[in-house]
């Protein structure tokens, strides 16, 4: 176990390290100034041009360079937004939770949805509810993000009136941003009725949640399905008819277990593809993310912003991947015994 979690740390340095490299040389290659666009400061006059070359060793080679930069990094000096004004290191704090809590939910009502009737259509596997089920999944994962976003806005938010149009809570309520995760700081919050705040967040997260998680769901679904279908076509589970079991005890004691193994992996995998969409949706819903803020910096060309957007997010997937996958590396039996045998 030590040796895989040396390893895994080395390997989470060395992406780290590469990513950092990458936000820095980001500075060089946009247009302007790289001291400006590493620190967000126009220079208006010698002296703050001149404390900013000493903080980052301008003179010096770039691997100096580079040094001073992630010294900053680690201080929390990302530097100032060209559009704000305010520093980076606030602004990617105070975006970056939302979504986060957006792909969470999605998340979960993607497992929610998809893994029981994953189940169920390899239990009816050649079945009419098994071929229904992988016609609505296949419709599903060919429907992009975006245009069912729209769709979902269309009908449920102008033409019924269901669920707001965009935002993350009514304007009727100020909630202190303690967490930055909405539903967490309503909870602590005490100035407010949490009840009807908490409603009307809900019913702003509905339309999201439910555009993000929709292609994750079909991917789950279908994943669990093949499985299913594979574990109870495996040989210990014919051992474990001819023992006598019936096949809710089969299904129950050596069916689940062995069929979700394979399957979180998934999560690992499906994060950076719920976030990216997160990131999508964010601009159609004018969700306060930071996908939504990263377009933005976009169009206004704010390059600090896009260069400390690029890493928050990176380094945020990398991290949630390589610890998937490590939990997984350490928990699946048919690892460890791979590993031995290795060995």
């Amino acid at each position: 176990m030590t040796n895989v979690l040396l390893r895994y740390a080395n390997l989470v340095l060395v992406t780290l390290f590469i990513l950092s490299l990458l936000s820095f040389l980001l500075a060089y290659l946009f247009p302007g100034q790289a001291l400006e666009n590493l620190t967000g400061l126009r220079f208006n006059n010698l002296t703050e041009l001149q404390n900013s070359q000493i903080k980052y060793s301008v003179d010096d080679n770039i691997f100096v360079q580079y040094w001073y930069y992630m010294g900053e990094l680690f201080a929390g000096n990302w530097g100032i937004s060209f559009n704000s004004g305010l520093p980076l290191y606030e602004d990617v704090g105070h975006y970056l939770p939302a979504s986060i809590e957006l792909s969470a939910y999605a998340l979960f009502l993607s497992f929610f949805i998809g893994l029981p009737l994953g189940f169920l259509a390899a239990l009816r596997h050649h079945k009419l509810t098994d071929y229904s089920l992988l016609s609505v999944s296949l419709l599903g994962y060919s429907i992009p993000v975006f245009w069912l976003a729209l769709i979902m806005i269309l009908v449920f938010s102008l033409q019924l009136g269901w669920f707001p149009l965009s935002g993350r809570i009514s304007l009727l309520f100020e909630i202190p941003g303690i967490t930055n995760f909405i539903l967490i700081d309503i909870l602590l919050s005490d100035s407010i009725d949490k009840q009807a705040a908490l409603i009307s967040a809900f019913r702003h997260l509905i339309l999201p949640t439910v555009s993000i998680a929709f292609v994750t769901t079909t991917m789950i679904f279908r994943i669990t399905r093949r499985s299913v279908i594979e574990t109870l076509n495996s040989e210990f589970i014919l051992a474990a008819y001819a023992r006598g079991l019936t096949p809710r005890q089969v299904l129950m004691r050596h069916g689940v277990r062995n069929a979700l193994i394979p399957i979180f992996p998934l999560l690992a995998m499906q994060f950076p593809t719920l976030l990216t969409n997160a990131m999508i949706v964010e601009s159609i819903f004018s969700w306060p993310g930071i996908g939504n803020w990263l377009i933005q910096a976009i169009y206004q060309q704010d390059y600090p912003a896009i260069r400390a957007g690029m890493l928050a997010v990176s380094v945020l997937v990398v991290i949630f991947t390589m610890s998937i996958d490590l939990i997984i590396r350490l928990t699946d039996p048919r690892r460890r015994r791979a590993e031995r045998a290795a060995i």
